[in-house]
Parts: C-alpha cells; sequence; structure tokens
C-alpha cells in the first residue's frame, strides 16, 4: 500500500510540473479586457499565429510567433510601450512573449483563449 501511494505522488509531482505556468514577465488579458481597453486607447496589437488566420479589428501587425526576431524592425523602439499579442488559443502568443521578453521588451499581454475567445465573446474580425 505504501508503495501505491509513492507511486501516486509521483504522478502529481510530475504532472503538476508540466503544467503551464504563468512566466512573470507576461500578463494575460480575457477578451472583455482587451476589447473594453481597446475601446479607450490605441494599443500595439499582433497577431502571431501561424498559418494566417482572420485578424482582430484593430490590429496592428502581424508577425508569426516563430519570427519574431527576425521582424524586430517593426516592433516599437521603445521597449517600455505595452504590446499584447495573441493567436488561435495562447501558447503561440506565449512563445512570441517569450521572444518579446528576451528582445527587452517588458509590458507583455497574451490574450487569454486567443481567437477562439475573441470569437466566442462574439467580438470583430477584419
Amino acid at each position: 500500500m505504501k508503495k501505491l501511494h509513492l507511486i501516486i505522488a509521483f504522478f502529481i509531482v510530475t504532472l503538476s510540473g508540466c503544467m503551464f505556468q504563468q512566466p512573470d514577465y507576461l500578463t494575460m488579458i480575457t477578451a472583455p479586457e482587451l476589447n473594453n481597453l481597446m475601446q479607450k486607447k490605441d494599443i500595439f496589437l499582433v497577431d502571431v499565429h501561424t498559418p494566417k488566420q482572420r485578424h482582430i479589428k484593430g490590429t496592428d501587425l502581424f508577425i508569426p510567433y516563430n519570427e519574431i526576431e527576425e521582424n524586430k524592425d517593426k516592433l516599437p523602439a521603445d521597449k517600455n510601450t505595452p504590446i499584447y499579442v495573441y493567436c488561435e488559443g495562447g501558447p503561440m502568443g506565449n512563445a512570441a512573449a517569450r521572444t518579446l521578453h528576451e528582445l527587452g521588451y517588458r509590458n507583455l499581454y497574451n490574450l487569454e483563449g486567443g481567437t477562439n475567445a475573441w470569437r466566442k465573446a462574439g467580438f470583430a474580425f477584419e
């Protein structure tokens, strides 16, 4: 019985280590929060999904998540400019944010649930 408890504990610890842990340099933002923010001010919004998809209305730039470095000349010169990224579901946004952070950007936001969440909330696409 003790052996079974040890095996179960091992799997719990292993699985919890595999779960996504939000890095401290990235803030997740919900579709309603992003939509509300876009109504109030002009933000720098980047679609990082590949392959190309329908963009959220108001998107400033399309750069695939794995081509951020090659397109850094298209990004704001000011590394403190808030950059909002999104993809279809979230993981490519996380990868893009990691690269942006490595390039020195400090105000990074990812749309939680990506365009799937945006669509479910009923917000506009271009």
